[in-house]
């Protein structure tokens, strides 16, 4: 197992760790419902350092982009982000992942996910025909995300740039807890507000900006977040997980990802998402709440009253914020309006359910 810069800090505050994607991470550390409300009301730091970050760079890095991209990369300017995914050629999705444009058509960052670190760089690699300088930071790059309505309030006082009053998306680069070079990023994963800030593993930076972080957040009862949290609080938002609710047989169109799946330019196997879109999809991803007691879990089949299978669970959880269980899963397109009941088959027993409008709270 790899460790983060950060490994030791979580074992010396008593977090319970254990592997994800192959390194060592903290799942919790005083647990998940007081970690997810510590974020939804106020701030708490997620070490994700296990992510991963590609440089590309070079007159033809735009164009690669747009190749191996679904979204737009040519509407980015300096100083701004947007997520995308990589389609693959079977109509599902390589990943997904953050575009960051560094210098308009010349220098972006890609930020994909810590499983999938080899199999995306081989998949641009194979479509750099142009010879575009590619860069793979991942292991040298430390990334916390500091997330919550306090976020910017409590980081504000560590730093000259902005960043209370950054937009959605926006990035930028400077001086931070006395650490040259850090990037401080709008983005997140917990629908709370707050940033991702990136900076470079070298001179004890990881231990000067965690220290610095949670000095400043002393007045706003900061804390530091495990992955249960981090799982709770995006379920909540809807957002997607790769490898449970998107992975390499799902179509950004069945996940309801046709907003960054953009056709006004060429990209991997872009016609057959132009069909799916004519045609109509057979299936789609939907959020749902129980109505009957019952938690469904990853793979659960879905049913219909009469017990026939229309779909499967890719997620799903007890929600803190609303206490009740809530859950992503495909389902046959005419089961997916809003207010369709459905079915969970939880030891072979049919638990109702409600298709329900996401963001969940």
């Amino acid at each position: 197992m790899k460790n983060t810069p950060f490994t030791h800090k979580h074992i010396e505050i008593g977090a319970k760790m254990a592997e994800f994607a192959g390194y060592n991470m903290p799942i919790s550390y005083t647990g998940i419902n007081d970690e997810h409300f510590a974020v939804r009301n106020s701030v708490g730091v997620f070490d994700v350092s296990h992510m991963g970050e590609f440089i590309l760079k070079g007159d033809g890095a735009l164009d690669l982009i747009q190749r191996v991209t679904s979204n737009d990369a040519s509407k980015l300017t300096n100083g701004k982000a947007q997520y995308s995914c990589l389609p693959n050629n079977d109509g599902g999705i390589v990943d997904d992942l953050l575009v960051y444009c560094v210098e308009e058509n010349k220098v972006y960052m890609l930020v994909v996910n810590a499983s999938n670190i080899e199999k995306d760089w081989n998949w641009i690699s194979k479509y750099n025909t142009a010879n575009v300088e590619m860069h793979n930071i991942s292991d040298k790059t430390c990334l916390l995300a500091i997330q919550g309505p306090n976020a910017t309030k409590a980081l504000q006082s560590l730093t000259d740039m902005d960043i209370m009053n950054l937009k959605y998306y926006t990035f930028t680069k400077g001086v931070f807890a006395g650490v040259d070079n850090v990037l401080v990023s709008a983005t997140g994963y917990t629908g709370a507000g707050g940033v991702e800030i990136y900076f470079e593993d070298i001179n004890d930076n990881a231990n000067k900006i965690w220290d610095a972080i949670f000095e400043a957040g002393k007045a706003y009862n900061i804390k530091p977040i495990g992955l249960g949290a981090r799982d709770t609080l995006r379920l909540e938002m809807g957002f997607c997980l790769y490898g449970n609710d998107i992975d390499d047989t799902t179509s950004p169109l069945e996940a309801g990802l046709g907003w960054i799946t953009k056709f006004t330019k060429d990209f991997t196997n872009k016609a057959t998402f132009e069909q799916q879109k004519a045609e109509g999809v057979k299936r789609k991803l939907v959020g749902f709440e129980m109505i009957d007691r019952g938690i469904p879990r990853h793979d659960y089949l879905i049913k219909d009253a009469a017990g026939n299978a229309i779909g499967k669970v890719c997620s799903g959880t007890q929600s803190p914020s609303l206490n009740k269980a809530i859950g992503l899963g495909y389902v046959a397109t005419e089961y997916s309006s809003i207010d369709s009941d459905i079915f969970i088959d939880i030891r072979n027993n049919l638990v109702k359910a409600k298709v329900v409008k996401m963001p969940f709270a």
